[in-house]
């Protein structure tokens, strides 16, 4: 039996609550390792080199994850992937204060820590497919903002909790608390139900794939993993919306991942403010990330996709744009919150859609393929912001910056995302296949 929340009541969902406090639990626990971590490193080493090697380690394994996660999301029971996911941090977390008892072997973590960072990916990958599966259709947006905001609040209070306790035990009990929130999160699993997940007959299939231009009647599944990756790019590539959508989300993250590094060096180098104020400044973007959670299903209601996302990232650019030209501390961080709330309504939308247009059985395929389509280019583009910031100056940088974004945020007036809402009604891929079925999004 699965239960079926009403359509007017999001919190009279059981299951939704149970997920609600679950991955919260596994973001507190993320935040908890980012933290304790780097910390056990340095009081082990006291190098800053391996520090950032176990960091480097770590960020390979997730993107070789992400490459696989999305077939195995959409081959596997969600469910349980979930609980592997949570089972395996918990365990390989568990390992390092066991072992630190009696010695200190780097190894270990070299070992650890990569692996957990893979299942942290795979966990990822995967709850974003069983959100429509736990609520309906016109519940996405306002459970994605939930969730969140519960992830702001997790990034947000892990990293203190895990400091305070790190000071006081050492940063090998922050790790045992950590690997004991994974633990609460699987068994909390136990208690949670989803709807099957949709899978189309094979003349459908066949329909689908001859709409993507393939022009076979060969299912994707039987093209083995390569087949099956391929497919996620295929239909973003094939969908209106999500193709000029998955383009100007690249070339966003391009232009402002390496924007907190730049606040950084603005507060630091150019306004000679110490460590304590970098903090506060960042600290007060995140409330930006909260007011974000509050308007952002609001805002797709009242006004569209298409609105809502070319505004927000419009507002986006422009905040990034006033950053160079204020010396103000406070102004910085009312900017920095104004820019965090325009990228978390942006993001929040794009991946509703996702989820909305998306069949069921392609939601962690795409997925996969998204993100590591537009995360790919973000490396690149933190690595020449900062340089361009320290060659021409932060001012110049972020005006530039800004224009660029306001540019990616009207082109999308150019595109399918101005029209993403009746491209939406006149295909729902999983409505179509199994009638009364969520959709869902990456």
């Amino acid at each position: 039996m699965t239960d079926r929340a009403p359509a007017t009541s999001l919190w009279g969902n059981r299951n939704y609550r149970i997920f609600l406090v679950i991955q919260t639990l596994s973001a507190l626990g993320d935040s908890f390792s980012f933290v304790a971590i780097p910390l056990l490193v340095l009081h082990s080493t006291g190098s800053v080199v391996q520090m950032g090697l176990v960091t480097g380690l770590t960020g390979v394994a997730s993107i070789v994850t992400g490459l696989f996660a999305g077939v195995i999301a959409d081959r596997f029971d969600r469910r349980r992937l979930l609980m592997l996911a949570d089972v395996a941090r918990c365990l390989l977390y568990a390992l390092i204060p066991l072992v630190w008892l009696f010695a200190t072997p780097m190894w270990l973590i070299y070992t650890v820590v990569p692996l957990t960072g893979g299942f942290a990916m795979l966990f990822q990958v995967t709850y974003v497919t069983v959100v429509p599966a736990i609520v309906e259709p016109d519940q996405i947006i306002k459970a994605n903002a939930h969730l969140y905001g519960t992830y702001a609040v997790a990034t947000v209070g892990g990293p203190t909790l895990a400091g305070l306790v790190a000071a006081a035990f050492g940063p090998v009990a922050a790790i045992g608390i950590d690997a004991a929130t994974f633990a609460v999160s699987a068994a909390g699993l136990l208690l949670v139900r989803l709807r099957p997940t949709p899978r189309p007959t094979e003349e459908k299939r066949a329909e689908q794939e001859q709409q993507q231009g393939r022009g076979t009647g060969r299912g994707a599944e039987r093209a083995g993993v390569r087949g099956e990756f391929l497919a996620g790019f295929r239909f973003l590539w094939a969908h209106p919306v999500l193709r000029p959508l998955t383009v100007l989300l690249s070339l966003f993250i391009f232009l402002t991942h390496g924007m907190t590094d730049v606040i950084i060096f603005r507060v630091k180098e150019d306004l000679g403010h110490g460590d304590g104020t970098v903090g506060y400044v960042l600290s007060a973007g995140t409330i930006g990330t909260f007011i974000a959670s509050f308007l952002v299903a609001r805002l797709r209601k009242g006004i569209g996709f298409g609105a809502s996302w070319i505004g927000a990232v419009t507002l986006a650019g422009i905040a990034v744009g006033c950053l160079g030209l204020t010396g103000s501390v406070p102004v910085i961080g009312a900017l920095s919150a104004t820019m965090l709330l325009a990228t978390g309504v942006a993001g929040i939308c794009s991946m509703s859609l996702r989820q909305e247009v998306t069949p069921g059985h392609l939601l962690g395929r795409v997925t996969a393929a998204f993100w590591t389509t537009h995360y790919s280019l973000g490396p690149l583009g933190a690595a020449a912001v900062t340089a361009a910031a320290a060659g021409f100056g932060v001012a110049r940088v972020c005006l530039a910056v800004g224009a660029g974004v306001v540019c990616v945020a009207l082109s999308g007036t150019l595109t399918g995302i101005v029209r993403a809402e009746e491209s939406q009604a006149s295909r729902t891929p999983a409505a179509a296949e199994a009638p009364g079925a969520a959709t869902e999004t990456a």
